[in-house]
């Protein structure tokens, strides 16, 4: 590799031109920043600048015996260029690193250029993402003049369309691979051309205010219908308070609506309390949050193994105070998780932010030193869970349908009603809060929208349901039961 046999100077561009030969044996290795001009950077230097490393596979491929090797770092508000249209991701301290071995444009590389961008720790809520520049309209092809000293390089831009203030392109990630590391991020691409990292927020600044918005009167309307729900379930207990069953699947209903209810109100807290407030309120109205979301999982666990137990196992033994341990699991087991969280000093005010430091929302809730604890506490834990409700779905709708196919269950209304109730049970509890896991990136605004409608609106479909499942033929809905519980007793004692 000759040395370099050009550095420019033209304010926002910095140019590295290199003569590299066809048989060179080792890869090339340059670092650049947006202070300071790339330069050939050795195997064994470390440094906190970025770095491109270009194969030594890209040069013997090329037919000529020594070819040209352009570095240009760019800067976007100097320059005029790389202005996307409604952007709504920011360039990485407004540099564009563009790249040129030889005369003619290279792409879909076997063994592809790696970049890295060195950075700090970036703020919640943004998302680091490889792209380069994909100029599909209003091009201005090689030999363009970007000032003196630029232009007047033979090959300087290659066969790279140089983008021009006011005309048409965008970003795209297509052909390259992010790997978001400790210090910066590591881009891997299958061509060479104009590149950057772009900063994506989780949410703008207009699309959190909606989302707030929108669960905020969710989340009041959800709570009136929970109250209802509630007087519901107690009525139709008193009224059948000699049907065990029913009392039973309505006591669960009432644990489980009950836990939404306090899961809508601790947002409402949150999210009108959590700025400014003092330290220790904050860790007590985020453990209060974290605790209502944990019993509700839990209550959504506990009325999978209701539904397993009783349309599966069926249990022929009396257990003594059946509702009663399943209140100490629904409500204690989530005080030891959140105990053990507060122990650690888990919950303190959490901020999101965008690029530019602008905060979208206040919460006390997990702090992003503790986000294991977010993963285990709250997304392994519900992954489980979700997992078994649909297992559990699965195995009941596949029993009723043998029980219907053998003529236990006459008539399909019958049928449909015993599928009502794993399938309640499986989209109420279970589908709705499983979107939370589509909802990274910035194309996940319909799942966003989607996840925090369904869920505040939960108290509403959970009161319909129940309404149509228990009135105003409770006794009906009992009797299937028994009969396939009964039937099952029976076929389990003439097997035996």
């Amino acid at each position: 590799v000759v040395g370099p046999v050009l550095h420019s100077h033209l304010a926002g561009v910095k140019v590295l031109l290199l003569n590299v030969s066809r048989a060179v044996t080792r890869d090339v290795l340059i670092a650049f920043s947006p202070m300071e001009r790339p330069r050939m950077l050795n195997v064994t230097e470390k440094g906190k600048a970025g770095k491109i490393h270009l194969p030594r596979g890209i040069f013997r491929s090329l037919s000529s015996q020594t070819v040209h090797v352009v570095v240009t770092v760019l800067n976007i508000p100097q320059l005029g260029m790389f202005q996307e249209v409604n952007q709504t991701g920011q360039v990485l301290n407004d540099t564009v690193v563009g790249i040129t071995v030889g005369e003619t444009s290279i792409s879909g590389l076997r063994d592809p250029v790696q970049l890295t961008f060195a950075h700090g720790q970036l703020p919640h809520g943004i998302t680091p993402q490889c792209v380069f520049w994909d100029p599909s309209k209003g091009l201005i092809l090689a030999g363009a003049s970007l000032g003196p000293g630029v232009g007047a390089v033979p090959g300087a831009w290659g066969h790279h369309p140089v983008p021009v203030a006011g005309q048409a392109g965008g970003w795209s990630s297509s052909g390259c691979d992010t790997q978001p590391q400790d210090k910066g991020t590591h881009c891997s691409c299958d061509h060479l051309t104009f590149f950057t990292l772009l900063l994506n927020p989780a949410l703008d600044g207009s699309t959190a205010q909606a989302l707030m918005a929108v669960a905020t009167a969710g989340c009041g309307v959800a709570m009136v219908f929970s109250i209802f729900t509630i007087a519901f379930c107690i009525f139709f207990r008193c009224r059948f308070r000699s049907e065990e069953t029913l009392c039973i699947n309505l006591g669960l209903h009432v644990n489980l609506v009950g836990s939404l209810l306090l899961v809508n109100l601790a947002f409402l807290l949150n999210s009108g309390l959590s700025n400014g407030t003092p330290p220790g309120t904050c860790k007590v109205l985020g453990g209060f949050t974290h605790y209502c979301l944990l019993c509700c999982f839990t209550w959504m666990a506990l009325e999978g193994c209701h539904l397993y137990l009783l349309f599966v196992k069926v249990l022929g033994t009396y257990v003594h105070q059946y509702l009663v341990k399943l209140c100490l699991v629904g409500w204690g087991f989530p005080a030891l998780v959140v105990g053990v969280a507060g122990a650690i000093s888990s919950y303190e005010e959490y901020s999101i932010q965008t690029m530019d430091h602008q905060v979208i929302a206040h919460l006390c809730w997990i702090t992003s030193k503790h986000l294991l604890v977010h993963y285990i506490a709250n997304c392994g834990y519900f992954g489980l869970i979700f997992l078994f409700n649909t297992a559990v779905f699965g195995v009941v709708i596949q029993k009723s349908c043998s029980l219907q196919g053998t003529g236990v269950v006459q008539g399909d209304r019958k049928a449909w009603k015993v599928a009502l109730v794993a399938m309640g049970l499986f989209c109420l509890l279970g589908a709705t809060w499983a979107l939370a896991f589509l909802t990274h990136g910035t194309s996940s605004v319909a799942m966003l929208y989607l996840f925090t409608i369904l869920n505040s609106l939960q108290g509403i479909f959970i009161f319909v349901w129940l309404v149509v499942l228990y009135y105003p033929k409770a006794k009906e809905t009992i009797g299937s039961f028994s009969h396939i519980i009964r039937h099952d007793k029976a076929t389990t004692a003439s097997q035996d």
